[in-house]
């Protein structure tokens, strides 16, 4: 196999050309073998194989730096880096992370996970490398998708004024390519990039900038290009912000990747190359649904099927269902969701409500302005976002929305610890950063049936709001407490005394576990729903305070800024012998890993929980 001689990096240089090929199938089938066993995101990485090829052909890495936006494109990239065995634990606690990682090998340059950023940090690569007199190639590798996000934007806009060589690839999967505009656009490039014309070009220019007026002589130049080339040159648009563009070639075609890149190479300012591939390539199931493989549950290789299928509701087929509904009741109910339809549960919403759908793309920012002014137009917004993405649009809550007290509900999927995708997915900082939000409402359902009330309590309040839940199962138990909603009002589910557990969310089915273990150690223990976390319920805690001996406050968010914070300042106020102690994530980044194992090695099990409570009392 090809796959043995690529131990370390650069080794793929030794692959001669006839083999490449070859070489990029024995990466698929790698990629999918090792995929179907760990779950991963297999189709943007099929669409890959051969960009990631060209490009550490031509470049020498770790001195040449690739930043993958997003990252989930980078198994390539490690498996030609030397992390071949890593695939063993590809995603799993203590093994391989899905994302490029600085710490894990010197060919990461640069930490990613969210989308629409390797433009600036390239950007940013590019400026230290030239202060500090290095020249070394710097390569940002975007998305399409990824370019509907304003921050590459803000990038591309800063790069225009570059005078240094900097290279973005943008991988296109969701385009093909004209025969016609590729031929001309190709003999195009030739010329543009060839060393006379750029050395003709870069004479004239100065020349014309040291005259008096001179660079609006040259400003004019570029503006009055010929219009002929704005028909037939893809990439006008970038040209005209002053950035060159070389494309679109064929992704899959390693031999023009590798001309085009020597061409990129020589162009003395910002410079992409538009590469056209297509997702899952390679694997018919991923090719036929790249949403489903996007991000894959272990599958059978035969059928592309999960060997473990989903037989129970998680919690975002509970607001899919509940949203359906709402939207059926009331014609003021809008949904927005950016880029990510299928993974917030909206597809049945816009199958059913098209005109009151909204994919604003991956541009969360946008999401939320733009939901800001449909309550203020009078409809009834409703924005489903991860709660680790919302966090790019902490301004805009703020200074759209909470300040106008604009009635806009957010619906927070994947809160609390997601597991596989590590720190840059993990949902554990909303608590913290949406309740310190004047006129902004906290809430976290204990089960499927609150989730559903709480959606229907959240779109009658007339404010700003914000419902979380986590990835996964909907716990279905505590079936018969279904108490009423009202703001900021907490519901008791067992009354007794010693030990009462107030917990949020989530974490009510592990309190519910931990006050079985108390049982057993001879202590009585009270659990009660929290439900908000902005407001507090007050007279709870009081409650608490004045009949038990311990308060435990339990949540799936960071100790900083989160429920357990707000209840002790209350608390604190309180005369009472009663003791707190508050559980919550540590102050720290949690890793990639499955959920469970997560969840004891940082203490918020219910095993881990009911022994700290059990010393304290000791």
């Amino acid at each position: 196999m090809l796959l043995d001689n690529i131990n370390k990096v650069n080794d793929i240089k030794k692959i001669t050309p006839e083999d490449y090929p070859a070489l990029a199938e024995e990466i698929r089938q790698f990629l999918i073998e090792k995929i179907s066993k760990t779950g991963g995101h297999l189709g943007s990485n099929l669409g890959a194989v051969e960009l990631t090829m060209a490009l550490h052909i031509a470049f020498n890495l770790p001195d040449d730096k690739i930043i993958w936006d997003v990252g989930h494109q980078s198994y390539t990239h490690k498996l030609l880096t030397g992390r071949r065995e890593g695939f063993e634990n590809l995603r799993k606690y203590g093994g391989m992370s899905g994302f490029p990682k600085r710490k894990e090998s010197d060919c990461d340059c640069f930490d990613t996970g969210h989308s629409s950023t390797s433009i600036s940090a390239g950007l940013g690569l590019v400026k230290a490398r030239d202060i500090q007199g290095q020249k070394h190639s710097v390569i940002s590798v975007i998305g399409d998708g990824s370019l509907t996000g304003g921050m590459a934007y803000e990038a591309l806009n800063n790069a225009a004024k570059l005078e240094t060589n900097f290279i973005i690839v943008i991988n296109d999967n969701n385009m093909s390519i004209s025969e016609n505009v590729g031929g001309i656009s190709k003999y195009l490039n030739n010329i543009r990039t060839a060393d006379t014309y750029l050395d003709i070009k870069e004479g004239v220019y100065n020349t014309l900038k040291e005259m008096p007026k001179g660079n609006k002589v040259v400003e004019g130049i570029r503006k009055a290009k010929s219009s002929f080339k704005q028909l037939v040159v893809p990439g006008m648009f970038f040209e005209d912000m002053g950035i060159t563009y070389l494309g679109p070639v064929d992704g899959h075609n390693i031999s023009a990747m590798l001309r085009m890149f020597q061409e990129a190479k020589r162009v003395r300012n910002a410079v992409i190359v538009h590469v056209i591939t297509q997702k899952g390539k390679g694997f018919e199931p991923a090719e036929r649904h790249p949403a489903r493989f996007h991000g894959a549950e272990p599958f059978d290789i035969e059928t592309g099927i999960p060997t473990k299928p989903r037989t129970t509701a998680n919690y975002t087929d509970i607001f899919s269902t509940v949203m359906c509904k709402l939207g059926a009741r009331d014609e003021k109910v809008v949904a927005i969701t950016a880029a990510m339809p299928d993974g917030t549960g909206l597809k049945r919403f816009r199958n059913m409500y098209p005109d009151r759908f909204f994919d604003v793309g991956i541009a969360e920012e946008h999401a939320v302005t733009f939901a800001a002014g449909l309550a203020a137009g009078g409809l009834k917004p409703v924005v489903a976002i991860y709660s680790s993405f919302l966090q790019r649009a902490y301004d805009q809550i703020i200074h759209d929305v909470c300040i106008q007290n604009l009635p806009v509900v957010f619906a927070i999927d994947r809160a609390g610890l997601v597991g596989s995708d590590g720190e840059t997915h993990q949902g554990i900082f909303d608590l913290s950063y949406l309740s310190s939000i004047p006129g902004m409402h906290v809430m976290a359902p204990k089960n499927k049936w609150e989730l559903s009330d709480m959606l229907k309590f959240a779109l009658s309040l007339n404010a700003p709001v914000a419902l979380r839940y986590p990835r996964g199962e909907a716990y279905a138990g505590l079936q018969e407490y279904r108490m009423p909603i009202e703001l900021g009002k907490a519901e008791a589910i067992y009354l007794e005394n010693e030990i009462c557990l107030m917990a949020v969310g989530s974490m009510v089915k592990t309190a519910v576990k931990v006050r079985k273990r108390l049982h057993e150690e001879g202590f009585s223990c009270s659990v009660i729903n929290a439900r908000f976390v902005k407001p507090i319920d007050e007279n709870a805690v009081e409650y608490a305070a004045k009949h038990h001996r311990f308060l435990v406050t339990m949540e799936e968010n960071v100790a900083s800024g989160g429920f357990g914070e707000k209840v002790r300042e209350y608390f604190d106020g309180l005369t009472t012998d009663c003791k707190l102690i508050n559980i919550a994530i540590p102050d720290e980044y949690v890793e990639h890993g499955n959920v469970d194992l997560l969840k004891k090695e940082i203490g918020i099990d219910e095993e881990s929980i009911t022994n700290v409570i059990l010393a304290e009392m000791k």
